[in-house]
């Protein structure tokens, strides 16, 4: 996390220059550049409609018949029957958000991804080396265009949310710049579904409480809100109001490791949740392996549907890098808790912290350990290979598929 002298206090960061630069549709644009006679028609990117799948992205053609991300194919092919199907390819995909964000290093060293297609940029000094911020912006849509083929949509801001609010906005191709002091106007009368962090059912909460529009959400009572919200509410209050202390932070090396899910239904299913679990575990392992690395802790974090969340850690004796070794500790913090506490959970994850560059201690079945860890590296290299979905253990459950992931 950087921590330079320009970003210690509030003043300081109330002057930063905060951009959000997003591409759009990016999967259908990459594959517009790749195969130019997609161009101008109706594609969706995700699978055949016959599929079992969902649209990952759609083209502006596409969406003009209602479709959008997260629609079931077979919808899609019904809403629109000349749409053009395509598979995922997402080593095309890595090899452009690659270059897309070497471009952006280029223009400021602190970048902070949110995704293969978007970045926050803090662009505090380095607007002077262009003439302005706008021009900056522009100079970054240029290359963009020139060297990837792709449209970048652009919001300028004095924080991170009110930037991102921006850049959708601007969607597709446009540059949104709020002057400071006047976030606060511009984020007024926006929807509140348009405040990010905003869901459906936290929509449906505030509507139910009067509050239909940012800035309604900004005057709302924050103690109403943090009864019905939680401590999300008062995060989504100060955001409502354009203030947003958050730093623009460049990723480094993961202290942590974890993967979490927010269910679409509330659920107590012992099975079910044990199959989540699993499936998480797997992503993680995979990813801590992939790092060269080991870890000491185990911890699992569960939401309600009140928005409460708690989580619960073991710290273990030896270190540890194998799914069956996450796994048989996160359920058993699992076990703990569902023998006391009866709520139906919302949200479910699990991580790894105190990681290390190799196992500093052998486990006590060292002979069982090495015999998993060697069929954990033989899945991994197929998954590599193949694809994470090539190889489906019996107990994992496929909803962990498009996770709230995160590693920090």
């Amino acid at each position: 996390m950087e921590t330079n002298s320009r970003m210690q206090s509030g003043e300081a960061m109330a002057e930063r220059s905060v951009m959000h630069v997003d591409l759009d549709s990016f999967f259908v644009s990459v594959e517009q550049v790749l195969h130019p006679e997609l161009k101008g028609k109706p594609v969706v990117v995700g699978g055949k409609p016959e599929a079992r799948g969902v649209v990952s992205t759609a083209s502006y053609e596409a969406r003009a018949f209602g479709l959008h991300s997260g629609m079931p194919l077979t919808t899609a092919a019904r809403l629109c029957p000349s749409a053009i199907f395509v598979e995922t390819d997402f080593a095309n995909y890595i090899d452009f958000s690659h270059r897309f964000m070497a471009i952006l290093k280029d223009f400021s060293p602190y970048i902070e991804p949110g995704g293969l297609d978007e970045a926050y940029l803090d662009a505090t000094g380095f607007e002077s080396l262009h003439g302005s911020i706008e021009q900056m912006a522009r100079r970054i849509k240029e290359r963009v265009r020139d060297e990837l083929g792709l449209c970048a949509s652009v919001g300028i801001a004095g924080c991170k949310v009110v930037a991102k609010v921006a850049s959708d906005l601007s969607k597709p191709d446009g540059l949104i710049e709020v002057p400071r002091g006047e976030e606060r106007g511009f984020l007024a009368p926006l929807p509140v579904e348009k405040l990010p962090g905003v869901g459906k059912k936290s929509a449906k909460v505030l509507k139910g409480l009067g509050v239909h529009t940012i800035g309604e959400l900004s005057r709302a009572d924050p103690d109403v809100l943090r009864r019905h919200l939680g401590s999300p509410g008062e995060v989504l209050h100060g955001h409502a109001s354009g203030i947003d202390y958050r730093q623009v932070s460049p990723p480094g090396q993961a202290m942590s490791i974890s993967r979490e899910i927010t269910f679409a239904e509330d659920t107590r299913d012992r099975s079910f949740l044990e199959s989540t679990l699993w499936a998480q575990s797997e992503r993680v392992g995979a990813d801590l392996r992939s790092q060269g690395r080991h870890a000491r802790s185990v911890t699992i974090k569960l939401r309600y549907a009140d928005f409460t969340t708690i989580t619960r850690s073991r710290t273990l004796q030896h270190s540890i890098d194998t799914d069956q070794e996450i796994y048989a500790t996160g359920i058993a913090l699992l076990d703990r808790v569902l023998e006391t506490e009866k709520r139906a959970i919302r949200l479910i994850g699990i991580g790894v912290s105190g990681l290390a560059d190799a196992a500093t201690q052998a486990s006590l079945f060292s002979a069982d350990t090495d015999r998993l860890s060697h069929l954990n590296r033989a899945i991994d290299q197929i998954r590599t290979r193949y694809g994470f979905d090539a190889i489906q253990t019996g107990r994992a459950t496929r909803r962990e598929d498009t996770p709230d992931s995160n590693a920090k």
